[in-house]
């Protein structure tokens, strides 16, 4: 059997800029703990900036920093990139390392899903034609190749914030805004982006599906959702959504239901604890799952450190990891 250990953190603006609230080095004091602990095989990352370098190309100098002395650090890397440039982001990009070698990278942005058209209502002055509304980060794909010989596709996400999005003449400060009808349009928006964001990952999931209908799916990261809500309902496709029985092997599970609900939570926000993070699986997968890991206890409220704690060091999201072992069994 191979053992295999799977992770999904988002370390939230991991940047090395030198006007950066908080120094580099004193968020690597925080989180490089956080990453050994995982003693994963794949992970996960979201929201890992990039900067130039000496040459003036973008790289993504601060995950570096933070890798330096894990064995991570020679691990297999693949990033989401600007498709202009082919050079990691500046901001918030997702990464996947592997300790195996990673065969295929791809990344989706309104490639499978086109950017639906919609006027704004309250926009001022009102909005004279339809725009585009386009995700705002891509979706990354990544197929690895398992020491069994079988291919691991992951999935790595981050799903668009319930924050309402930007209306023209509507906000008069950042957090301001000057109707509750200007929000309740910007908060639609948000909510379209999310779910079309979930939509477009699905359809990967299925292109997926249909070159090898047994696949091993991982799909991870920060979903800005929780179970029931519409992006994870998408991903899932439970077979009491679909109503055809024939679809089940397309489904994803939810690995996180094999925990107590008092220690499913990845997010506090205002006392609340949030499960924003997960891992979905497929049935071939989820054959090979053992258990699940949520590493939670330290996990402050992120409402109330963005008023009360200068310099905040710490991710606001809990890293989730899941054990899996794998027959090595040829054909298994």
């Amino acid at each position: 059997m191979t053992a295999l250990r799977v992770a999904t953190f988002n370390v939230e603006n991991l940047t090395d800029a030198p006007n950066a609230d908080v120094p580099l080095a004193t968020r690597v004091d925080v989180l490089r703990p956080q990453l050994i602990r995982m003693a994963a095989d794949i992970v996960c990352l979201q929201e890992v900036d990039g900067r130039y370098d000496a040459s003036g190309r973008r790289q993504l100098l601060a995950l570096g920093v933070l890798l330096e002395t894990t064995e991570y650090r020679g691990f297999y890397q693949a990033s989401t990139v600007d498709k202009k440039s082919g050079a990691p982001r500046d901001k918030h990009n997702l990464v996947v390392l592997s300790r195996w070698p990673i065969r295929q990278v791809a990344q989706y942005t309104n490639d499978l899903v086109p950017a639906p058209a919609y006027r704004t209502v309250t926009a001022r002055p009102s909005a004279e034609k339809p725009d585009p509304i386009g995700w705002d980060r891509p979706i990354l794909h990544v197929e690895i190749e398992l020491p069994t010989g079988r291919t691991l596709h992951v999935v790595n996400l981050h799903l668009r914030a319930p924050l309402a999005a930007y209306i023209e003449g509507q906000k008069s400060q950042a957090f301001v805004w000057n109707s509750v009808g200007g929000w309740a349009e910007g908060y639609f928006l948000a909510a379209v982006k999310r779910a079309g964001q979930a939509l477009e990952a699905r359809l990967v999931i299925e292109r997926i599906f249909d070159r090898d209908p047994a696949a091993l799916i991982v799909v991870a990261g920060d979903f800005n959702a929780e179970e029931r809500e519409v992006p994870l309902r998408l991903l899932a496709g439970d077979v009491e959504d679909t109503g055809n029985g024939r679809l089940a092997h397309r489904s994803l599970a939810l690995i996180e239901h094999t925990l107590p609900d008092s220690q499913r939570f990845t997010v506090i926000h205002r006392g609340q604890r949030l499960m924003l993070d997960h891992l979905m699986v497929s049935r071939a997968l989820m054959a090979s799952y053992r258990a699940i890991e949520i590493h939670n206890e330290m996990l402050g409220d992120e409402l109330v450190a963005y008023t009360l704690v200068d310099a905040a060091p710490d991710s606001y999201h809990a890293p989730v990891v899941a054990a899996f072992e794998l027959d090595d069994r040829k054909g298994a």
